[in-house]
């Protein structure tokens, strides 16, 4: 109805050219994920000040390209496979795995995000399974196009190069 309410608006006012960039934005955030009728829009209310974890647990801080503290939960990004840092298991891979960490840091830092179910709630080490999203967007994708992360095929496969 809201977007329905803004095109009507856009149109009464008379600024065609500014329709789509006003009509679109707008659409996105009433969307549900399958396009389907509105649910309202996507609420990122979740932040904090991450640092990066030394050892043991943490609150608010990152472990990998994938594992973060948050709250005092422990949680595993479901949709991405990012390369070990504790230990490598080569130059190469704690290079990267470097890398995924420290750009991890820098997303959740970068605003608030939203925690979205992924199925299982826990994996078997006890750390929460989520989706990480911001504007409907999830980190798994971005770290993914980076070249930071792979996507979750279900198994961890080496990150070495010439490891079966």
């Amino acid at each position: 109805m809201m977007v329905a309410f803004v095109a009507a608006l856009s149109t009464f006012l008379r600024f065609p050219e500014e329709t789509d960039a006003v009509v679109a934005p707008v659409a996105a955030l009433f969307a549900s994920e399958d396009g389907a009728a509105p649910h309202g829009p996507i609420r990122d209310g979740l932040s904090a000040h991450f640092t990066f974890c030394h050892s043991g647990g943490g609150s608010n801080c990152v472990v990998d390209g994938d594992t973060f503290w948050f709250a005092d939960e422990k949680y595993r990004i479901a949709d991405i496979d990012t390369p070990e840092t504790h230990p490598a298991r080569c130059a190469e891979e704690a290079a990267l795995g470097g890398a995924a960490t420290e750009r991890l840091q820098q997303w959740l830092n970068a605003g608030a995000f939203s925690l979205e179910s992924a199925g299982r709630d826990s994996d078997r080490y006890g750390r929460k399974l989520r989706i990480v999203t911001r504007g409907g967007d999830s980190v798994g994708s971005l770290l993914i196009g980076e070249g930071l992360a792979r996507p979750w095929e279900g198994r961890r496969r080496p990150w070495c190069t010439g490891a079966s």
